[in-house]
């Protein structure tokens, strides 16, 4: 394809590629456009978006100059996120249930159970019984961290910025997650335990997407910015509120409800392809 004089090759590894105002080349699988006006941006993103998928390339298009040391604040999702996992589907292996459980997960993250607290409900109840040894075994044995996750973290805090892990999960496995990448604080549901087993119940207030919206606008209140100094990235329909707040919004390998409404996206990338776009200069060695 020759679309002005760019040239787009299939390449072996997925990357992303950055649409700016200025001309400056840098981090492989990323390019920036010379003199591009802003109102071009999303015209040329939409007419290239097809091209860029067959190729597993992800494209986004950003104002030239941005840093990441202008926001405040990064709150992430965590399942399906920071992690690949979604930890509440593989404690259901424990009882014979992850098909169940998954596929509860899988229609309310898609926006088909309009209320994620009474689709955590159902879900966390089939969970009755189970060992609380459980949760360790899941943080052992199937917990990972997505791609670029720890060098995400480490130029956000680098670059000054408080972070914020907000989850619709559990707070044994997002007080490990924070500990091992370095959130400065995380918020997440607290499962009910009775001798050494999970009761099948939440206690306190759920965090739901009004709470994820209410953590962003909170942290950014703290440090007395406005929450258009937030980056928020998620992927599923209850990270939509937060992200609906923020200054840039990631929708990360993400439900299509979730991509459409986001302000970029990436599908095929790591998810340190966000500081490509954002004069990150450990990004462009």
């Amino acid at each position: 394809m020759d679309s002005g004089g760019f040239k787009a090759q299939p390449s072996p590894l997925s990357h992303p590629l950055v649409l700016s105002e200025s001309m400056s080349r840098h981090h492989a699988g990323s390019l920036e456009w010379p003199a591009l006006p802003k109102a071009l941006g999303p015209h040329l993103l939409r007419q290239l978006e097809p091209l860029a998928h067959s190729l597993r390339i992800d494209l986004a298009f950003v104002p030239s100059g941005r840093r990441l040391s202008d926001f405040s604040v990064l709150a992430m999702d965590m399942d399906s996120t920071v992690i690949t996992i979604e930890c509440i589907d593989e404690l259901a292996a424990f009882c014979g249930k992850k098909e169940e459980v998954a596929a509860i997960t899988e229609a309310t993250m898609r926006g088909e159970i309009k209320d994620f607290s009474e689709s955590l409900l159902r879900r966390v109840a089939i969970l009755g019984g189970i060992p609380e040894t459980a949760i360790e075994a899941v943080i052992q044995n199937s917990l990972r961290f997505s791609p670029g996750a720890q060098e995400l973290l480490q130029s956000s805090r680098a670059a000054g910025l408080q972070t914020v892990l907000v989850s619709g999960g559990f707070t044994p496995f997002a007080s490990y997650v924070a500990q091992q990448l370095g959130f400065d604080h995380y918020r997440a549901n607290t499962l009910g335990v009775e001798s050494g087993r999970l009761t099948g119940t939440v206690l306190g207030e759920i965090v739901d997407g009004r709470i994820k919206q209410q953590t962003v606008e909170e942290s950014c209140v703290l440090l007395g910015v406005n929450t258009d100094r937030a980056i928020v990235v998620g992927d599923g329909s209850n990270d939509l509120p937060m992200m609906s707040v923020a200054g840039l919004s990631v929708a990360y390998r993400a439900k299509p409800a979730v991509r459409a409404k986001a302000h970029c996206a990436i599908d095929f990338g790591r998810l340190d392809s966000i500081l490509l776009g954002l004069c990150a200069p450990d990004m462009r060695r």
